[in-house]
């Protein structure tokens, strides 16, 4: 029994387990997500979450520990990365003709983002290290997080909002782009990319490569315009805590 005690902790201390959780958990929910016909209720990163986070919450384990041991699968967030630029190379030609409609897209949607967390945060009495947390709520997680903490906010806080502005705007998407009657895979993936970041993304994606494309490059746009426009909408809050 003691033996066993041992390669449990010793499982629990190593990456190995956490890996192991994480990947099989994901393997299991996208299975579901495709066997439900593609049910936004059902996107993997929503399930998957929760099935990890029980099992952190039963085993006591907390998230610095957890973050340690699947550290292995960041190391592929720069290839991923990098590797959404080819569906967007094969979209160029419509990429030129409408650079400054996105450009305006990006431009309000990243502004609107980004005061409307705030003033939201700031009426229901949130401290600024709130509000600077919530700030970039709408940018990927990467980018959002070192904005937050440059701003004076919690990454941890950071994260969780980061994660709930995919998760929500993923599952919204859908029934939002029938009601306003939008069929076009372009302005259907930009508007994801930008609000949902890549939880939108990887709900586009699958569908068609061209809503897949743009969601990416709304992303990526999205980051660096979070960069700027942060700090900016901060300095000029009329209140600063």
């Amino acid at each position: 029994m003691e033996a066993v005690n041992a390669l449990g902790q010793a499982l629990a201390a190593s990456s190995v387990l956490w890996l192991s959780l994480t990947l099989c958990t994901y393997l299991a929910a996208l299975a579901l997500y495709r066997r439900a016909g593609a049910n936004p209720l059902l996107l993997p990163v929503l399930t998957g979450t929760a099935v990890v986070v029980a099992v952190l919450l039963a085993s006591g384990t907390d998230y610095r520990s957890y973050a340690e041991g699947v550290r292995p699968l960041s190391l592929l967030i720069g290839p991923a990365t990098v590797a959404l630029a080819v569906p967007l190379v094969r979209q160029w030609g419509r990429l030129r003709a409408l650079w400054l409609p996105l450009l305006l897209a990006l431009l309000v949607g990243g502004s609107v983002a980004i005061v409307s967390a705030v003033g939201i945060a700031w009426a229901l009495g949130g401290s600024w290290e709130t509000l600077a947390s919530l700030a970039p709520k709408s940018a990927t997680m990467p980018v959002a997080m070192p904005v937050a903490e440059r701003a004076g906010g919690l990454a941890s806080l950071t994260a969780v909002a980061v994660a709930i502005t995919g998760i929500v705007g993923a599952v919204a998407a859908p029934p939002v782009m029938r009601l306003l009657r939008v069929h076009d895979p372009v302005v259907r993936g930009f508007a994801s990319g930008l609000t949902a970041h890549a939880i939108g993304l990887a709900r586009e994606l699958p569908a068609s490569p061209t809503a897949g494309a743009f969601a990416a490059l709304a992303m990526g746009l999205n980051g660096i315009a979070t960069t700027v426009l942060v700090p900016l909408i901060l300095a000029l809050w009329p209140l600063r805590g």
